[in-house]
């Protein structure tokens, strides 16, 4: 049984940190290309950032590129995420697609819950 679980959520002050982590049991981490979306309020979910297998390769969407960073644990099965803006962010586990597919949802297997992370000015 595949098990994702995200944490480090919380509430930050504009300029501060968080980290996001996500622990993904049950499969062969090491083996997948691995994603974090997000969903702010009122809006829909969208690709935050992926990361290749070894985690030589990353990749942004636009509005985030300079400002977060993603990084991976393979011997702790965890995924990172530094994030600065105010939103759910969810971890997306098993993706199964092309490198230039990571945005699309459909193409990963497994979710997490999500965590909140807000961000006051």
């Amino acid at each position: 049984q595949v098990q994702v679980v995200e944490s480090g959520g919380g509430s930050v002050q504009a300029g501060g940190s968080l980290k996001l982590s996500c622990t993904a049991s049950g499969l062969d981490f090491g083996t997948y290309t691995m994603g974090w979306f997000r969903q702010a309020p009122g809006k829909e979910r969208e690709g935050v950032a992926c990361i290749s297998t070894n985690g030589g390769d990353t990749t942004y969407t636009d509005s985030v590129k300079g400002r977060f960073t993603i990084s991976r644990d393979n011997a702790k099965n965890t995924l990172y995420l530094k994030p600065e803006d105010t939103a759910i962010y969810y971890c997306a586990a098993g993706f199964d697609g092309q490198w230039w597919q990571w945005e699309q949802e459909e193409k990963y297997k497994y979710w997490g819950q999500g965590t909140q992370v807000t961000v006051s000015s």
